[in-house]
């Protein structure tokens, strides 16, 4: 997965994209971008994964459309940043493809469970 750490240090998201397809071309890349302009710059690339990160529905929903109007919707579309299962339906109206909720990992309460086994 390229971040937007690997972004910077590359000196762009589609410079850092072709570094790992360039050393690992089997590699199945995923990139994270946080704008429409990163998202075309990386379907125009032939990134077939894109991460779209904390973005409102309103933007996602446009990078949907991008995705459709560039590749004929051929690139997978993953929401993620800040979104919460109360959004979901939400983040889903607007057609990408898969939805990450990192609260369901991060946010867990701890439920303490014992198995002690007595002899």
């Amino acid at each position: 997965m390229v971040k937007d750490n690997h972004v910077v240090a590359a000196g762009g998201v589609v410079r850092a994209f072709e570094a790992v397809r360039a050393t690992y071309p089997d590699l199945h890349v995923v990139v994270e971008v946080t704008d429409l302009e990163q998202l075309r710059e990386l379907l125009v690339a032939g990134c077939t994964w894109v991460l779209l990160d904390n973005m409102d529905a309103a933007t996602m929903t446009a990078a949907v459309a991008l995705n459709a109007e560039l590749t004929q919707g051929r690139a997978t579309l993953e929401a993620s940043g800040g979104l919460t299962i109360e959004r979901a339906r939400e983040v889903a109206a607007t057609g990408v493809d898969y939805i990450s909720v990192g609260a369901l990992t991060h946010s867990v309460k701890v439920f303490d469970l014992g198995l002690d086994l007595r002899g």
